[in-house]
């Protein structure tokens, strides 16, 4: 089981913006928070388990995926991520090569890290 992901980010508050904004239809929110860390939970878990820092080194083309019980959310945060600045990186769709009820899409963050929504369930 995973217990948390952390993304080095070069501007702190371009990114805590941008993830506050496009993790909001998955019930995410900005649960912990400094100067230099912020730190992204929902209140189903109670505690934040995807944190931005703002450290070196940087990376780009991390790939976090963050898994919904719905393809609507899927719809919502694509829509979300997109009005929030990040850019299109594959629509909302099925994706057969996955497997036959692989609902997914994905967004390009502020600093080049691709962020994926997906349901693995039949609608």
């Amino acid at each position: 089981m995973i217990d948390h992901v952390v993304l080095n980010v070069a501007d702190l508050n371009r990114s805590r913006q941008f993830y506050e904004q496009a993790l909001a239809p998955l019930g995410y929110e900005v649960m912990e928070e400094s100067l230099e860390i912020a730190g992204f939970g929902s209140k189903e878990t109670g505690k934040p388990d995807f944190w931005v820092v703002h450290r070196e080194p940087l990376h780009s083309q991390v790939h976090v995926a963050f898994g919904c019980e719905n393809r609507d959310l899927v719809d919502a945060f694509h829509a979300t991520a997109i009005a929030a600045g990040g850019q299109d990186n594959g629509p909302p769709g099925v994706r057969e090569m996955y497997h036959p009820d692989y609902y997914g899409a994905f967004v390009m963050d502020p600093d080049g890290n691709n962020v994926e929504t997906v349901c693995h369930h039949r609608e």
